[in-house]
């Protein structure tokens, strides 16, 4: 894993974190409760959570990448949080826990969100669930980022970067928005779709600005090959940090991005 990577994740973190929270108070988690923040990355979400369930409630972390979990307990320890939050290295394709384990699981951009088949990993995150208790799915599912520039978007939008991290070749029913059906299919019970909405506009703190640079610099990488002169030209002159008319910078500039929840109780 590169460090531009966690780089990202924790520039970009300001303009989720509104959307995050509200999600998770949208779940009414027990206080008290014990959870799992399952593909974790580096915690960030973890520290919410335990927010929400209270301080004699239990998050564990759990991720695959040694490094974005080391960055999460440097964190975590920093916040005085060690009692109330922990991390585990492991895979959500084979969970480190015993049946019943957990009174929720949460999952943001990870399970179904990537090439991996969702109903394996479902079935995992479902088996360490106590009865009775929810799981979550969310993850990142539009932006308008270009105001005034609606074809453009529209063509960037469609590019593979701009569907990524699906692909064309997709089947529908893999899609993350078609999570309701999964949740049904594993037997889950009371699923629930829901839309959280997060959004900037000018003046932009340089915190917010920082972040939207990355987020133009992550969400269109490689487009150049797929796209009409006309096209190449505008996204050159106003995608770019380096260009003068580089569209954040417009004093009237208002952008918004949704996450999609899906969740469901285990019967």
């Amino acid at each position: 894993m590169s460090n531009t990577y966690l780089d990202d994740i924790l520039l970009t973190n300001v303009l989720r974190q509104s959307a995050i929270k509200s999600a998770i108070g949208n779940l009414y988690l027990p206080k008290g409760s014990k959870g799992l923040d399952a593909g974790c990355g580096p915690g960030l979400q973890c520290l919410l959570l335990a927010e929400e369930i209270g301080p004699d409630g239990h998050v564990t972390g759990l991720d695959v990448v040694p490094e974005l979990l080391a960055y999460g307990e440097d964190m975590v320890k920093e916040a005085g949080l060690e009692a109330r939050i922990s991390f585990k290295e492991g895979s959500i394709a084979s969970i480190p826990y015993d049946h019943n384990t957990f009174d929720w699981v949460w999952s943001a951009d990870c399970v179904g969100y990537g090439p991996w088949e969702p109903m394996p990993l479902l079935k995992e995150l479902k088996r360490i669930t106590k009865p009775g208790g929810v799981l979550a799915l969310i993850a990142w599912s539009s932006e308008r980022l270009l105001p005034g520039y609606p074809i453009l978007e529209a063509k960037l939008s469609a590019t593979t970067s701009g569907i990524s991290p699906f692909s064309k070749e997709m089947k529908p029913l893999r899609h993350f928005t078609r999570a309701l059906g999964w949740l049904r299919e594993l037997g889950l019970v009371e699923c629930m779709a829901d839309v959280l909405s997060g959004s900037v506009h000018a003046p932009l703190s340089e915190e917010v600005y920082k972040a939207l640079v990355a987020l133009f610099e992550m969400r269109w990488q490689g487009v150049e090959q797929e796209l009409s002169v006309e096209n190449l030209d505008q996204y050159r002159r106003l995608c770019k940090p380096e260009s003068p008319d580089f569209i954040i910078r417009h004093p009237d500039y208002y952008a918004f991005f949704t996450y999609s929840m899906f969740l469901g109780r285990v019967a």
